[in-house]
Formats: structure tokens, C-alpha cells, sequence
């Protein structure tokens, strides 16, 4: 047994009746909105085809026919369902390719009665149990020990929420699709310099006020925590994605789509067919599209490794992870009246 170090209040709990509702989306998930995007316009500039290939090319089989949580199969074009989003640290320069931690973890419910989509941040540093290993640990360290599959059982095990489809993205996906619309326009907070997306240290260097940057300074300005913390960092990510759906639906950014398609296909991978997200089409062309924005509280938790070293976990409040249980199952029109209950292990282990 694992000794608890300490435990502080990381967020004052707010009342969950107030949750926002919010249409700036979570990093990462702005790369395949870009992509539906793509694919809406296609049509008038004729490479249908491109954004075809770029799909089939990052289609990977994951050996499940549905979620283990799912009675039935499910379609997308007329049933409700769920996807999750994962950004990974990978890059050539790491190394880590196929054995990257999930930097970013957004679990999408899309329900096609009131066209409405819920997002649901899930904190890297969540302390869960990981069915790959069979021990609690950093949920953000599931995708190294399996990848994406690793990632979901772990998911659906604390949340009990199927998870029926899923997107993993890299830093490139992001730093070429910035680049690929010539770059967006944002309110940098303050100076500040941080590493590029192949880690060299402070080669990126930027100072406040409102500017156009490049893929690489957008991803910095979203990735960096020196400054303050992950609650604002969070924020800066969501401005930044507005600013990036902004340009990519101006009128200027048409002729652009194909380097986004190239930027998106060679960086992604997905469960997802082409005729798949061709279906998820209709819950943005309506123009009423209702978008809700979800957190996990928890507080601050610190265990001792195996050296007596405390180390830093985010420990879920269980009183608010049912309640976003309960939303969730709601929302995809699942049974709410028995859910499993998230039960810690008596004997969590973790690896470093």
C-alpha cells in the first residue's frame, strides 16, 4: 500500500447545477472538427477524393466490434454515441512512437435527438485503474502501456461510459494544420519562452499583446505551464482553438483545405470510416449545434513512489464523478439506474 503524502484542495468545488456551456472546444479536438469541416466544403473544390484517402490512410483496426459497455452495435447516422479524443506527445525526435503518454484526453457524447455534443476534459494526471496493467496510476500513462484501446478500458472502467469510437492526434496534427491556414490570430498574456515540438529548449520566445503566430508558437503558447497553471492553461487552449475554427471557416482558408487534409491524414489515427464521419456532418451544418463543456473535480494527492519520492496524482472526487456519470449515460440515452461504482484498489502499485 502506496503511503498518502499529502492532500490539498486544487479547485474550489463549484455547484454543479451551474455548469457552463461553452462552444470553444478542448485541444485537440479542433484537428478532426477541421477535418468535418474539410469535408463539408470538398464538395465545391473537388477533393472529395483527398479527404477520402487521408481517412482511409489513418483508419486502424482496434479488434473490437463494439464497446463492451454496448448491448448493440451502434450507428453513428442515427444512434447516439461517443468519441474519444487523444492527444499524444510522440514525435521522431523522442523516440516514442506507438509507446507516447496521452497528453490530452477529451470524451465527446453526441446525442442526435437535440443535436447537442458534451465534452468531457479528463485531467492527465487522473489516478485510476489501468485494466492493461492491472494497477492504479496516472490515467495519461494507459497509452503507453496499450495505446488507444489501453486508454479506453481504463476510461470506461471509472466512468462506465462506452466509448464507441476514438481519434488520437500529435503535436504535428496541430502545429501543420496552424501552419496549413497560414497561421491564426491571438492575444498572447505575457512573454514567455518555451521548448518547439522537437524539444529544443526556449526556441520559442513570445511576447503579450495580440498577434498572428505560426503552428509552432500556438502550440507552445498551449502547451506551457510556467507562467501559471493547468486551469488557465486550459483556457489558452480553448482560445486558441476558437481563433483556429475561426480561420478555417473564413472565406480566405477555402483554398487551404487541401494542406489540412495532408496536415490532419499523415498525423492521425482513428477507428472512424470515412462514411462515419461523413454522418457526424449533420450535427454542425444545422447551424444550432449545442455544445457543453464537462470537468472532473478532484483534489491534489501525493504518493510516495518506491524510493520514498512523493509523487503528483489528481485524485477524482467520487461524489462528482457520479454525477458526471449520471449526465453522460443520460445524454447517450443509457440506463441510469444502475451504474458501476468506481472502486479504488487496496493495493494500487505504480511504475515509473
Amino acid at each position: 500500500m502506496k503511503k498518502k503524502h499529502h492532500i490539498n484542495t486544487r479547485v474550489e468545488k463549484r455547484k454543479f447545477k451551474k455548469k457552463r456551456k461553452n462552444k470553444k472546444l478542448i485541444l485537440f479536438i479542433v484537428i478532426p472538427i477541421l477535418l468535418l469541416v474539410t469535408v463539408t466544403s470538398v464538395y465545391a473544390i473537388n477533393i472529395l477524393n483527398k479527404a477520402q484517402n487521408a481517412v482511409d490512410n489513418a483508419f486502424e483496426d482496434d479488434g473490437r466490434d463494439r464497446s463492451d459497455l454496448r448491448e448493440f452495435d451502434v450507428n453513428p447516422n442515427h444512434d447516439h454515441v461517443s468519441v474519444l479524443f487523444i492527444g499524444v506527445d510522440e514525435n521522431e525526435h523522442r523516440g516514442n512512437q506507438g509507446s507516447a503518454r496521452s497528453d490530452a484526453l477529451v470524451l465527446a457524447t453526441l446525442n442526435k435527438d437535440d443535436n447537442s455534443v458534451k465534452l468531457l476534459s479528463i485531467p492527465r494526471d487522473s489516478y485510476v485503474y489501468i485494466p492493461e496493467v492491472g494497477y492504479m496510476d496516472k490515467i495519461t500513462h494507459a497509452h503507453a502501456f496499450g495505446g488507444a484501446l489501453a486508454t479506453i478500458e481504463s476510461i470506461e472502467g471509472f466512468l462506465d461510459i462506452p466509448v464507441d469510437y476514438w481519434v488520437r492526434l500529435n503535436f504535428h496534427a496541430f502545429v501543420d494544420v496552424v501552419d496549413a491556414l497560414g497561421g491564426i490570430t491571438i492575444d498572447v498574456p505575457f512573454e514567455f519562452s518555451e521548448s518547439n515540438s522537437q524539444d529544443k529548449r526556449d526556441s520559442i520566445h513570445l511576447y503579450p499583446g495580440i498577434q498572428v503566430i505560426d503552428g509552432e508558437e500556438a502550440l507552445a503558447l498551449a502547451r506551457t505551464r510556467k507562467m501559471d497553471n493547468d486551469i488557465e492553461r486550459g483556457k489558452r487552449q480553448q482560445e486558441i482553438m476558437k481563433a483556429i475554427l475561426d480561420k478555417a471557416i473564413s472565406i480566405g482558408s477555402i483554398n487551404r483545405f487541401d494542406d489540412v487534409i495532408e496536415a490532419v491524414g499523415d498525423n492521425m489515427g482513428t477507428n472512424l470510416s470515412f462514411n462515419d464521419i461523413i454522418s457526424f456532418i449533420s450535427y454542425g451544418i444545422s447551424g444550432q449545434l449545442q455544445v457543453e463543456t464537462l470537468n472532473l473535480e478532484g483534489n491534489d494527492l501525493y504518493l510516495d513512489n518506491a524510493n520514498g519520492v512523493p509523487v503528483y496524482y489528481y485524485e477524482l472526487n467520487q461524489e462528482h464523478l457520479a454525477e458526471i456519470k449520471h449526465i453522460l449515460r443520460s445524454h447517450l440515452g443509457l440506463s441510469t439506474a444502475a451504474t458501476n461504482e468506481y472502486e479504488e484498489q487496496s493495493t494500487p502499485e505504480t511504475n515509473y
